[in-house]
């Protein structure tokens, strides 16, 4: 499951810079992160280039996608990962919402691994 942040050089939408302090990634926003344990799962390294495709309600690929993200281990929950908002806006599908409040699903997208070229 994929979640969504905004870096530390961002307000919403607007992103002012390529920095993110928080969590140390410095000149770039093409990066998934997550876990030393969920990388050794998904059998990469920090660093390596994947891709993530977006799975549809019922667990299929579909044609969203995000290629050649650099790998960059984290300490987070395993069994996640996270990308950039707004530049993963696309892997959302329209119908992934909360049915009460309407509020997408920014920090539950359904997508799965794999190497890149």
């Amino acid at each position: 499951v994929m979640a969504t942040v905004r870096s530390h050089d961002q307000y919403n939408t607007t992103i002012y810079g390529m920095d993110d302090r928080y969590r140390g990634v410095f000149g770039q926003r093409d990066v998934v992160f997550m876990s030393a344990k969920q990388a050794k799962i998904c059998r990469v390294k920090n660093g390596e280039r994947v891709n993530l495709i977006a799975l549809t309600p019922d667990g299929k690929r579909s044609s969203r996608r995000m290629d050649r993200l650099k790998v960059v281990i984290y300490p987070m929950a395993d069994r996640s990962l996270v990308t950039y908002f707004p530049e993963s806006n696309h892997m959302l599908t329209l119908d992934n919402h909360d049915p009460l409040s309407g509020i997408p699903g920014y920090k539950s997208i359904p997508v799965e691994l794999e190497p890149s070229d």
